[in-house]
This record gives structure tokens, C-alpha cells and sequence, in this order.
């Protein structure tokens, strides 16, 4: 019979007794932590499983919404939470509710699978074999008064095209668009990105509007410290020119009393003319029969004028022809 070199020997021996002496060192070293998981661990599938079952309360309906086995879907739970290394869903007899990590879990799935929806939405002219595609951050202001309109011009022109439109504040904007985020944006900022090309494009002006009685109504124009023991009338967290009047309010010392947020200027404009309060909206945002229902008064602030501008890259333009003419329309060039 053929013996085995000595460490050939020792390595079998290693083999047949389980490693005793690799076991017994293992046992002299630190702890170590798991590795995070990565998605080499779990797939889409599971995060749509995950999805369904968490929002159908049910592991049986779960299933039957992703077209899969309820022992399939059971098989991918289990493996997504040993994956992420902790308890997702508490099983019951009616059902399945979601533990504490679960819950902050479905908020990133929703985003996860919401965001890779828009991402076919967005691949999908490539597939049609559209001419193009743009990507156009803009601020609030416009979007919601000067924008669709010159949107409308530019489709009629350009069918095939399609535009991702963003809301963003001005500084994310200029970012973006830095950045090759955004191939071109609409602001109202200072000072110029020294990497951006800036063209005018409209201007407009913040207003103050005031209940017809108000104390307010009497002067044709107001600063806008005098705004700030008023209950006040405002957009959205988040939304630029709530985050603007903010800082403005903030680097005087002092803050906006609001008393209502709501989505849109429509909104405001009705409930100041109800007497809920007062607000700041563009001039372009009102309609010819706002004048009879509330008082529009001038905010006499340097920052007040809003000269609206274009910001590209240089470099965009001249490789995007469809760019070059969504920027010549929009500024009025061509």
C-alpha cells in the first residue's frame, strides 16, 4: 500500500478530523462581524416577493400577485431575511405584519422597484428608436407657470423627443447640471457656475397677497419683515420657495407663522382671498379674477425680481442637437 508524504498526511488527518488544528486556532482569534449583505445574496425577485407579501398582508396573496408558489415565496422570505441578517415579517395565523425592520425595509423597496419602473420609462424611447431624450431641471416657479406652454411649442416641433422635467431648488440645479446630472436647467440663483453657459429666459417677480380688508391691503407695497407676524399661507416642506421664504424669514431673525401648507398657487390664492391668511407667490401665477377676490401687493426686497435663466454645459450643446433646440426655443434665439 502507498503512503502518503507527511504533509499529505497531515492535511488528511486535517480532513478526517475536522480540522482540529485550523478549529483550534480559529477559536485563539478575535470575533469577527458578518459582512453586510450585498445583492449577490438576494435579486429583484425577492425584493418583489417582499413587496407583495407586505402589501397584501398575506403570504398566499403575496404569492399569487408575483405568479409564484406560496412554498416558493416562503423559500425567498426566508432567505431575504437571512440575507439581511434580521426579521422582516412576523407570521400569524390571519396573516403577516411587518416587524420594525420591516417596515423601513418596504419604504427602500418601494423607492428600489418605483425607481427602476421609471428607468424603462425612461430607456423606452432608446427601444422605440425615438430621436431623444433630455433631462430638464427646473424650479417651481416656471414649471408651474411659463414652462408647459413652451413645452407644448417645442413637442409640436419635436414629437419624437421626450424630456424628464424635475423639480428641483436652484442650487441642486446649477449641481446637476455641473454635474451632467441634468443636460440643462431653469433657475433664479446667484452667483454663476463658472462651467455653465446662462441665457435669459423669463422674468417675474414674488407678490405678497393680502385679504381685501387686510391691514396690509392699504399700501402698494410691503417688506417682507412686515410679513412675519402674519398667519401665513405656504407650499409644501421641501418645496423651493418655502425653503427660500424660510431663509429669507431666517436671515432676518426671524420666521414665517404658518398656518397652512398646501400643494399649489391655486390654493394659496383661495385662501388668502378667504381670509385665512396672507402669501407669496410669482406674479405669474395669477389669474385675471384674483385681482377682485384679494389684494395684490408689491414686496419691496431687492430679491423680489426673479430673473429667471437657462443654465447648460457648453460642451452639451454642441452634442445634443435636440438640446441646442429646446434652449433656442425656450430663450427665444432661433
Amino acid at each position: 500500500m502507498e503512503t502518503a508524504p507527511p504533509r499529505e498526511k497531515r492535511a488528511l488527518a486535517n480532513t478526517a478530523f475536522g480540522c482540529r488544528e485550523g478549529s483550534k486556532m480559529a477559536t485563539m482569534r478575535e470575533p469577527s462581524a458578518s459582512p453586510p449583505p450585498t445583492l449577490t445574496h438576494y435579486d429583484l425577485t425577492d425584493l418583489r416577493v417582499f413587496l407583495a407579501v407586505a402589501e397584501e398582508g398575506n403570504l398566499s396573496r403575496g404569492a399569487q400577485r408575483c405568479h409564484l408558489a406560496p412554498s416558493s415565496v416562503s423559500l425567498r422570505l426566508k432567505g431575504l431575511e437571512e440575507a439581511i441578517g434580521v426579521q422582516l415579517l412576523e407570521r400569524g395565523a390571519r396573516g403577516v405584519t411587518l416587524t420594525r425592520a420591516g417596515s423601513v425595509m418596504l419604504e427602500h423597496v418601494r423607492r428600489c422597484v418605483a425607481q427602476l419602473e421609471q428607468m424603462h420609462v425612461d430607456l423606452e424611447p432608446f427601444v422605440q428608436g425615438l430621436a431623444g431624450h433630455i433631462t430638464l431641471f427646473a424650479n417651481n416657479n416656471v414649471i408651474h407657470s411659463h414652462l408647459p406652454a413652451d413645452l407644448e411649442r417645442f413637442f409640436k416641433a419635436y414629437p419624437s423627443v421626450r424630456i424628464t422635467l424635475e423639480e428641483r431648488l436652484g442650487s441642486d440645479i446649477v449641481a446637476a447640471v455641473a454635474g451632467g446630472r441634468a443636460d440643462a436647467g431653469i433657475v433664479a440663483v446667484e452667483p454663476d457656475h463658472p462651467a455653465l453657459v446662462y441665457l435669459p429666459y423669463r422674468e417675474d417677480e414674488f407678490v405678497v397677497l393680502v385679504p381685501a380688508q387686510h391691514a396690509l391691503a392699504s399700501g402698494e407695497a410691503v417688506r417682507f419683515v412686515a410679513c412675519l407676524g402674519q398667519p401665513f399661507i405656504s407650499l409644501q416642506n421641501g418645496t423651493a420657495l418655502h425653503t427660500y421664504l424660510m431663509n429669507q424669514a431666517a436671515a432676518l431673525g426671524g420666521r414665517l407663522d404658518v398656518r397652512v401648507q398646501v400643494s399649489g398657487y391655486r390654493a394659496i390664492a383661495r385662501l388668502v382671498a378667504s381670509g385665512a391668511g396672507i402669501g407669496i407667490v410669482p406674479r405669474s401665477a395669477l389669474l385675471p379674477q384674483d385681482e377682485g377676490a384679494l389684494r395684490v401687493v408689491t414686496l419691496s426686497e431687492p430679491w423680489a425680481a426673479r430673473h429667471h435663466r437657462v443654465c447648460v454645459r457648453p460642451e452639451a450643446m454642441a452634442s445634443n442637437r435636440f438640446l441646442r433646440e429646446l434652449v433656442d426655443m425656450l430663450c427665444q434665439r432661433g
